[in-house]
């Protein structure tokens, strides 16, 4: 730049060096004019004047001659000393000193000429010149206007060569400056070149590393538009998350439809666009984004098809103060999901440990003693039983039927000393004892050492802690388990939504023998159970039928005469024989024709049978078919005899006679 911005000053500057040479050769061009116009002017003054004409002609005569040696002596000064005077145009301009050597050689030799020429003219110019003046300056004329008019064309030839050297110093210069030019152009276009292949490198390589970390980066990252467009940029794990392609342009909502419901759909869309209106703050709507935690089923490399958890975070690209796009992170989170999970239950767990052990400390030790003696005593039976029974034998079976009535069993005992976990337990236990019932043995066989070796250590720890409680035998058998009753039947109301007072007189229970006594108790735990879940009604429900809101349950124990009797009655609904005849059917049991020729009792005396019961599913408490089925193989174990009453809307009354 500063080798072009001197190229151009010297320009400049000999250009206006040839604009002055320019006005000099018209000068001197002009020059040589003057000096023949001043010698025509004067000549013919003096050829008037000899032939007496009249004085008009000589009057113009005198003053041009006046106004060619005025403007003559005024040019020739200039040339040599600088001036200002009138141009070709008529406007005054100013004539610069010739300063070549030639130039003012020739110069000095004009003046030499001009200034006696001047002496002669100057009484001619006044107009009081003699004829011999006259015919002096006439002379003189004649004699050196041919000198005078050479040396003014040796003075246009000399600033014509002084104009032409200039001209050739600007043709250079600008030679040079086109070179430089060019020099430069080269130059600029050399660093242009490079810095555009520098960029296109450095747009390469960020394409590059682009693509290796959209090939590399473990979470899905794309970019949508404010029409919910994907962008042109794809990270491979996007494809792997998704479970197909994704192609640019896509529809992001239309993604989705296959990933979540349309409720969650519709609410995705609305925070999309919610994003994208840049009055609202991101950072307060992050908490309200639907798509935190998607469950999508993904295929893996053998093709099958398995749960996972995608989570979808959304962050603005700005252009000034627009939204122009979202970025979308996409991660597999069901890792974190998963141990999510099993921290929340282990923590769920631990509480239940806890709860568990909380309920055996409030528990009368005598019965929880007891109750953990019993339930080692039958899971060790339920351990021995599945171990010796081959696979699809009858005797397996047989096993399993034995273990289900065991482990329900233990459920009943441990509701009635307030332990839920072990509810719960037990409950999961005898699912699996259904299933591998229903199935015949194979793999749900193989799954049940684990939960059953579970139940052994809860008893084993409860075990440890009825070792270091005291109490009194006769307390367990006596106001203990009138206690344990009341509150099984106070929990199981309240778990259901019913209300119910229970009356429990089973004060005698201690005076039997250790086996009676346990089956006394299980019997009385069972039918308890079955009370209240199948025979209390919902206080709305008794109140439409005219009865109080809360029901009764009286359970008595008593001895009369050589035999022991055993009550259990409820004001609940009673037994109906419809609904106990279609759920034979139901079942699949037997036919309506068939059940056409049973009598009532005989229909609903198979609520005994095992597997049978009128629950819609089921619970902890009720719809296993069990229940009964234990209440009625005690009784036979007892050696005893079971009355069931029961008038449908008032009661139900369940009667067990023995003798021990």
């Amino acid at each position: 730049m500063l080798l072009d911005l001197g190229v151009l000053v010297v320009n400049f500057y000999t250009s206006y060096q040839i604009s002055e040479d320019a006005l000099a050769i018209n000068l001197a061009g002009r020059q040589r004019m003057l000096s023949q116009r001043t010698a025509k002017a004067l000549l013919a003054l003096a050829t008037a004047r000899s032939q007496g004409q009249p004085a008009q002609p000589q009057t113009q005569d005198l003053a041009e001659l006046r106004g060619a040696v005025q403007l003559f002596d005024t040019s020739l000064q200039g040339f040599q000393h600088g001036a200002l005077l009138p141009g070709g145009n008529g406007q005054t301009v100013f004539l610069p000193p010739a300063t070549d050597a030639a130039a003012v050689s020739v110069l000095q030799q004009a003046q030499a000429v001009w200034t006696p020429y001047q002496l002669l003219l100057a009484p001619v110019l006044a107009g009081r010149a003699s004829d011999t003046e006259l015919q002096a300056a006439a002379a003189y004329a004649q004699s050196h206007n041919l000198a005078l008019l050479e040396q003014m064309n040796t003075l246009t030839t000399a600033l014509e060569a002084t104009a032409s050297q200039r001209a050739t110093r600007l043709r250079r210069v600008q030679t040079v400056g086109i070179l430089l030019a060019l020099l430069n152009f080269g130059f600029i276009l050399f660093k242009f070149l490079r810095r555009l292949h520098q960029a296109d490198a450095a747009m390469d390589a960020a394409t590059e590393e682009n693509r290796e970390i959209l090939a590399s980066v473990r979470e899905g990252l794309f970019l949508i538009t404010p029409d919910f467009r994907l962008g042109s940029q794809i990270s491979q794990s996007a494809h792997q998350l998704f479970g197909r392609p994704l192609l640019p342009g896509e529809d992001f909502i239309a993604m989705l439809e296959s990933l979540v419901g349309k409720p969650v759909l519709q609410d995705a869309k609305d925070y999309v666009a919610l994003l994208f209106a840049p009055h609202v703050k991101e950072a307060l709507v992050q908490d309200i984004n639907p798509l935190l935690d998607v469950p999508v089923q993904l295929q893996n490399r053998l093709g099958q098809s398995l749960p996972h958890t995608l989570a979808f975070r959304f962050n603005r690209v700005r252009a000034g103060t627009a939204v122009v796009h979202l970025l979308v992170t996409v991660q597999d989170i069901s890792e974190r999901t998963l141990l999510a999970h099993k921290l929340q239950d282990e923590r769920q767990r631990s509480h239940r440990e806890l709860s568990l052990l909380l309920a055996a400390c409030d528990a009368d030790p005598a019965l929880l003693r007891q109750f953990v003696a019993r339930a080692e005593a039958g899971l060790l039976e339920i351990n021995d039983l599945l171990r010796d029974s081959a696979h699809g034998t009858p005797a397996l079976r047989q096993a399993l039927d034995q273990a289900a009535r065991r482990i329900h069993a233990l459920k009943g005992d441990a509701g009635a000393l307030g332990l839920e976990m072990l509810v719960q337990q037990a409950h999961a236990f005898e699912s699996m004892l259904l299933r591998v019932y229903a199935s015949g043995g194979g793999d749900p066989l193989l799954a049940l050492p684990l939960p059953l070796e579970d139940l052994l250590a809860k008893i084993g720890a409860l075990k440890r802690l009825a070792g270091l409680q005291r109490g009194s035998l006769a307390q367990a058998h006596g106001e203990a388990l009138n206690a344990a009753l009341a509150r099984l039947a106070q929990d199981l109301a309240e778990s259901h939504g019913k209300r119910v007072s229970a009356a429990v007189q089973m004060g005698q229970h201690g005076t039997l023998g250790a086996e009676a006594a346990d089956l006394v108790r299980e019997i009385a735990t069972q039918l308890t159970r079955n009370a209240v879940v199948h025979g209390i009604e919902t206080p709305a429900a008794r109140q439409q039928a005219g009865k109080a809101a809360v029901g009764r349950l009286e359970l008595q124990l008593g001895r009369h005469e050589a035999e022991w009797i055993l009550r259990i009655r409820d004001d609940g609904q009673g037994l109906h024989p419809a609904p106990i005849r279609d759920k034979l059917i139901d079942l699949g049991w037997y036919t309506a024709l068939q059940l056409e020729s049973f009598d009532d009792a005989q229909i609903i005396g198979h609520i005994f049978k095992p597997g049978f019961s009128t629950a819609d599913g089921a619970t902890e408490h009720a719809g296993r078919g069990v229940g009964l089925d234990l209440v009625q193989a005690n009784v036979q174990r007892l050696g005893g005899h079971l009355t069931l009453a029961s008038t449908p809307g008032q009661f139900t009354e369940f009667l067990i006679r023995f003798d021990v």
